[in-house]
């Protein structure tokens, strides 16, 4: 769950690799729904892409709903923790790469479903970054964007001007109408949402490729 773009956002990322899990004792109340949706919305699906996967927190999950699971992080930290989570879990469907998302370097229309979680309020570049996800999605593939949402609450707001006084490299702050939004406004529709409630909620939203 780590962004792309940027030297400052990729050496933070390998700098808080080792204790990124640990990290979401805090955070992590809204993982377990989000886990769950995140499969239900694969299950099934030969092929899922996975950008900004981060440790593998979500990599677990698609791999037992999916076919074949493709998970990628830009920071060679985040996949190097990665690699040793698939390894230890025997998950023989995922393949664990080393990729920028705003350049993937796969060909067009490859996957049923792209799962970004909890990166684009992380992306310099939002625009480019959902372009670059819509490429590579099947005609009416599913673009799933659970993403913390750190303007959706009061108590939500305040944790997220804390967490940048700690050099945390966000871009923006979603609610869940404002992140649907964005994936209308880059061409997608939307399907299902759901606001998980935690100390920053997570907004789940799938959206359809055109």
């Amino acid at each position: 769950m780590t962004a792309s773009g940027g030297t400052t956002g990729r050496e933070y990322w390998e700098r808080h690799a080792a204790r990124y899990d640990r990290s979401m004792l805090l955070l992590g109340r809204p993982l377990p729904r989000m886990l769950e949706l995140v499969a239900e919305s694969v299950r099934g699906a030969g092929e899922v892409l996975e950008v900004a996967a981060g440790t593998g927190l979500v990599t677990t999950a698609l791999a037992r709903a999916a076919g074949k699971v493709v998970a990628t992080d830009y920071s060679a930290a985040m996949v190097e923790r990665l690699r040793e989570r698939v390894r230890s879990e025997g998950l023989a469907n995922v393949e664990c790469l080393e990729r920028d998302l705003y350049a993937l370097g796969m060909p067009p229309g490859t996957f049923d479903a792209v799962v970004c979680a909890n990166v684009l309020h992380l992306l310099p570049d939002l625009e480019a970054g959902l372009r670059a996800m819509r490429a590579v999605l099947r005609p009416g593939g599913t673009l799933l964007a659970p993403t913390y949402a750190h303007d959706e609450t009061a108590v939500s707001r305040g944790m997220s001007r804390l967490m940048a006084l700690t050099g945390f490299p966000g871009r923006r702050r979603f609610t869940k109408a404002s992140l649907a939004s964005a994936l209308r406004e880059a061409g997608f529709q939307i399907g299902r949402t759901e606001t998980i409630p935690g100390i920053i909620p997570i907004a789940f939203v799938a959206a359809l490729a055109g």
